[in-house]
């Protein structure tokens, strides 16, 4: 399909652009969040985030049993698509991390307010009440450090086929 190939074997060579990927995970608030279990089978919840200091934060209270999962076993993954996000669909990234728990006051103070500003844009107020609600006894903050990525741009798969088509024709494919 582009210059590097002729089929749909190989989309790595569609991965996103740096200043895309940091645009996805700025628009965004919601990603899927994935860990182990004590028996090693993946399981993933959807969470809300925030994109700051070139990590995933997040927050869940202790109770929860991905909390201590990742106690457990810090390596997780984080997926997000631009699917209800203000830019065109078909972008993603998924990332390998680390996960660090935080319980400090100063985590806290900082992380509650922009999470809180995140998901209720232009809405001081109710900004405000979902900050207090979130500093409950139990909550905890997450913080993940990207490791590894795996990354997809179905727009420059698009261009590419449709150069593909432009040289070959419609109808062909890259068999015929």
């Amino acid at each position: 399909m582009s210059e590097q190939s002729e089929n749909y074997e190989d989309v790595t060579i569609y991965g996103l652009d740096e200043d895309v990927e940091e645009a996805l995970l700025n628009a965004h608030d919601e990603c899927t969040f994935i860990w182990s279990n004590r028996e090693g089978w993946p399981v993933g919840v959807i969470m809300s985030y925030v994109w700051r200091r070139g990590r995933f934060w997040l927050t869940a209270s202790a109770q929860r049993a991905r909390i201590s999962a990742v106690r457990r076993d810090p390596r997780v993954c984080i997926v997000v698509t631009s699917t209800g996000s203000s830019l065109p669909r078909n972008k993603t990234v998924t990332w390998k991390g680390l996960c660090t728990v935080h319980e400090s006051r100063e985590v806290k103070d900082w992380f509650y307010p922009e999470l809180a500003a995140a998901l209720n844009p232009g809405h001081p107020a109710r900004a405000a009440q979902f900050q207090a609600f979130l500093d409950s006894p139990r909550r905890v903050v997450l913080e993940v450090e990207p490791i590894q990525r795996i990354s997809y741009d179905g727009a420059k798969m698009g261009a590419a086929t449709a150069r593909w088509l432009a040289m070959h024709g419609p109808g062909r494919t890259p068999e015929t």
